[in-house]
């Protein structure tokens, strides 16, 4: 495929994951009245859905280096279907449960795929290119999700915002089967072994160059997935905003990626997509030491909560090209299980941040906590495993060939 047709599919797929989260938060609130239960129970509907967004890629990529991209998409895309059917229809929370975990396993396979797809067939810079253009084709939907579902929830209640989701899936199975070729050049069943797939992902979880790019992802973009479970109920419980509100304040966040990714994607012109990451990674320090401080000392409003959280989207909008791209360069032949393992340590970081979050009593303490934490251990661990890396490649290099 052409690297525009390429951006296009991917970004479709992959929003189906963000999308599915972030439309669904300004509900959050409203959902605890209306299943007479508690804000945790709700809480964890998106806890559950990182759960299964995680866990499933990690099987999916291998599916995929198995079966082939085409027919492991449409597999997985029917799996969001049948989740979305489900938390559209659901009487009990019991059952939104279920479909909200049904619904992530679903959209785990649009992340993996879609990163798969694109090494399958680019490298190097076009690679980072495409990334970016992906990147920034994906920040749309978050950026206007939550927006319109507030106007969803207002107008038309809750279960219209499950029913859009539903139409969504039916859209992206119609481009599969239409536009989208298999791109795996050979199958290769071996990949399914359970040895051969601990083999793989032990190979990955040892390689510092595969975990450096992919642990500054998690915890970065994971930063992000924390935040989305905890500030609906800060700016809807703490500053008072309406559903509605909130879901046109979350421009703010989106705006800045939409903002970042610009600017890199013209610097990608001149320059290495690495020498963006050093500034990304400051810009993203910097958002957590205002965090750190600012929701400490300052009475919440939306401008004092939203400024640092749209400083932190920025800065991730200078990491995630070279990132990504990093992370997959050096494993052609199993590129789904290497997307897979990004893909479940992005969704990850976000699933812990989740679970950790509600242990804090005050939800703005745990953003003052949670997310500065986050950045600090995500710019050590960028360091530190790009000189283990380094230190590995010269004793390799010193080794005499026998």
């Amino acid at each position: 495929m052409s690297p525009t047709r390429t951006a296009t599919l991917g970004a479709m797929l992959i929003a189906m994951g963000s999308v599915s989260m972030s439309l669904y938060t300004p509900a959050m609130p409203t959902l605890v009245a209306i299943f007479r239960t508690d804000p945790s129970t709700i809480k964890l509907t998106l806890s559950i859905y990182f759960f299964g967004y995680a866990f499933a890629q990690l099987i999916s990529g291998p599916l995929s280096d198995a079966w082939g991209r085409r027919p492991t998409t449409l597999c997985f895309l029917g799996m969001y279907l049948a989740g979305s059917t489900i938390c559209a229809l659901a009487p009990t929370v019991e059952l939104l449960l279920a479909g909200r975990l049904l619904q992530g396993i679903g959209a785990a396979g649009g992340v993996v795929l879609s990163r798969a797809i694109v090494r399958d067939q680019f490298v190097g810079q076009t690679s980072a290119r495409i990334m970016n253009t992906i990147g920034l084709m994906v920040s749309l939907g978050p950026s206007f999700a939550p927006t319109l579902g507030g106007f969803l929830l207002t107008g038309f209640g809750w279960h219209s915002i499950f029913l859009l989701m539903v139409g969504y899936g039916f859209l992206l199975v119609g481009l599969v089967l239409f536009i989208l070729p298999e791109t795996l050049p050979q199958r290769d069943f071996s990949h399914l072994h359970p040895r051969r797939m601990l083999h793989n992902y032990f190979t990955l979880l040892t390689d510092p160059t595969f975990m450096r790019p992919s642990m500054v992802i998690g915890l970065t973009l994971g930063g992000l997935y924390t935040m989305a479970a905890i500030l609906p109920f800060v700016l809807v419980d703490m500053v008072g905003l309406t559903p509605t509100q909130f879901g046109l304040g979350m421009l703010v966040q989106s705006g800045a990626y939409i903002s970042g990714s610009m600017v890199v994607r013209q610097a990608l012109k001149h320059r290495p997509a690495h020498v963006m990451v050093p500034f990304g990674l400051a810009i993203i320090l910097g958002a957590g030491a205002a965090m750190a401080i600012v929701y400490r000392t300052i009475e919440p409003s939306f401008l004092s909560i939203m400024i640092p959280v749209g400083v932190w989207a920025f800065g991730i909008a200078f990491i995630m090209p070279a990132m990504t791209t990093d992370a997959l360069a050096n494993f052609p032949k199993m590129a789904g299980a290497a997307a897979a393992l990004t893909g479940f340590m992005q969704i990850g970081g976000g699933f812990l941040g989740t679970l950790i979050a509600a242990l804090f009593g005050a939800p703005l303490t745990a953003l003052a906590t949670l997310l500065p934490a986050m950045g600090v251990i995500a710019v050590s661990l960028h360091y530190g495993l790009r000189y283990l890396a380094r230190k590995r490649h010269q004793e390799t290099d010193t080794v005499p060939a026998e």
